[in-house]
C-alpha cells in the first residue's frame, strides 16, 4: 500500500461547519482511501459528525474551540490567537506532520496566517490564488485570482511558471499552455508590465511549458490555453464575471423550461443534455482555490460549497501531494 497523504483540515471554516467538512471528508473517503485527515476543531462537535462512518485509523482530530470567524478582518483573524483551528492546521503543515493544509473559513485570514507560519519558496516574491475553470477541451489554471492587487512582471513571471507546475501536477501527461490575460491579442496592446512580461516570456523559451501570448476574456473557455495568468485585480474581476455568467445562464434556462407546458415537456425530452449541461457548470465539481508560492501548500475551498464540494477539493489536495507541485516550482523556478 502506498504511504497515504496526510491532509489537514480546518473543521470549523465556512457555512455549515463542520458538518458539511466532515461531511465531505466522509463521502471522499467512500471513493479514494489514500488519504489521512488530521481534523482541528471542536472534538465533541466533529465525533458526533464522524464517528462510526469512517475507519477509526483515517483521522486523527486535534481539539480547539477556538475559531477564525468570516467576519474577523485578516489583522482580527491573526490576533485571535495560535490555538484557532485554522492557525492550528496551518502550523501542523509548518512542522511537517502533514501534507497540505484546507480550509472553507475566511479567505482573507487564511492568506494572512499562512504567510504568517510558512516560508515563501526562494526566488519567489509573492504568493498567488489559483483555481481551475473549465473550458471546452477540459480544464484550464487561473491565476491570480485576488491575493495580489497589483504584480510586477517578475511576478507575472513567477505566475506563469507556478501555474505551468501547478498543471502539471494536476494533469502529467499534458504540456502546460500559457497566455497572459490582456484586452487585445496584438503585441502592442497593454500596459507596460504586461508587455514586459510578454517579451520576458517569449525570449525565455521554458522547457516546462509553451508560451501562448496574450489571451482575451471571451477566449477564456475556448481550451487552447489551460494556464492563463493575470495580476489579481483583473484575473478576480474575470473569475466573478464568469461565475455570474454561467449562473444566470443555468437560472435563465430553468425558468425557460419550467415556465410553460411546453418547456415542461421540452425539458423531459432533454433530460439527458441538460443533466450534462448542468453538471458541466456546476461549481462544486471545480471547487479548491490553492495558495501557490509557499514552502507548503494551502487549498481554500469555497465558504458556501456543500460537502460535494468540499470532498472534490480533497480530491485536489490528493493529486497536489501526489504531483510533488512544491518540488516541481522550486526546480522550474
Amino acid at each position: 500500500m502506498s504511504e497515504l497523504i496526510k491532509i489537514a483540515v480546518d473543521a470549523m471554516g465556512g457555512d455549515g461547519s463542520p458538518k458539511k467538512v466532515i461531511d465531505g471528508i466522509i463521502h471522499n473517503h467512500k471513493t479514494n482511501n489514500s488519504n489521512f485527515f488530521k481534523i482541528f476543531g471542536d472534538k465533541d462537535e466533529i465525533l458526533k459528525n464522524i464517528k462510526g462512518k469512517i475507519n477509526d485509523a483515517s483521522y486523527e482530530i486535534a481539539h480547539t474551540t477556538n475559531v477564525v470567524k468570516s467576519t474577523d478582518s485578516p489583522l482580527e483573524a491573526a490576533k485571535r490567537g495560535k490555538d484557532t483551528s485554522m492557525w492550528l492546521a496551518i502550523e501542523s503543515v509548518k512542522k511537517k506532520e502533514t501534507d497540505i493544509v484546507i480550509s472553507a473559513g475566511n479567505t482573507g485570514a487564511l492568506l494572512v496566517i499562512a504567510k504568517l507560519n510558512l516560508k515563501m519558496i526562494e526566488n519567489i516574491d509573492k504568493p498567488a490564488l489559483s483555481a481551475l475553470w473549465p473550458n471546452k477541451k477540459g480544464m484550464s489554471v487561473v491565476l491570480d485570482l485576488g491575493a495580489n492587487i497589483e504584480c510586477s512582471s517578475k511576478n507575472l513571471v513567477d505566475f506563469s511558471v507556478m501555474g505551468s507546475s501547478l498543471y502539471k501536477s494536476l494533469y502529467p501527461d499534458e504540456t502546460p499552455n500559457v497566455a497572459l490575460l490582456n484586452i487585445g491579442s496584438e503585441e502592442l496592446k497593454g500596459n507596460e508590465i504586461i508587455k514586459e512580461t510578454y517579451q520576458i516570456l517569449n525570449d525565455k523559451k521554458s522547457k516546462n511549458f509553451d508560451f501562448a501570448g496574450y489571451i482575451e476574456g471571451n477566449e477564456l473557455m475556448n481550451g487552447n490555453v489551460n494556464v492563463i495568468v493575470s495580476d489579481g485585480f483583473t484575473g478576480n474581476v474575470a473569475l466573478k464575471t464568469a461565475e455570474g455568467t454561467a449562473n444566470f445562464i443555468t437560472s435563465e434556462l430553468k425558468q425557460a423550461l419550467s415556465g410553460s407546458i411546453l418547456g415542461k415537456i421540452s425539458s423531459i425530452l432533454n433530460l439527458s443534455n441538460l443533466r450534462k449541461f448542468k453538471n458541466r457548470l456546476d461549481p462544486r465539481l471545480y471547487n479548491g482555490a490553492i495558495f501557490i508560492g509557499l514552502d507548503s501548500p494551502v487549498v481554500k475551498s469555497h465558504g458556501g460549497t456543500d460537502y460535494i464540494g468540499f470532498s472534490n477539493s480533497l480530491n485536489v489536495c490528493n493529486k497536489i501531494v501526489k504531483g510533488n507541485l512544491i518540488d516541481k516550482i522550486r526546480s522550474n523556478i
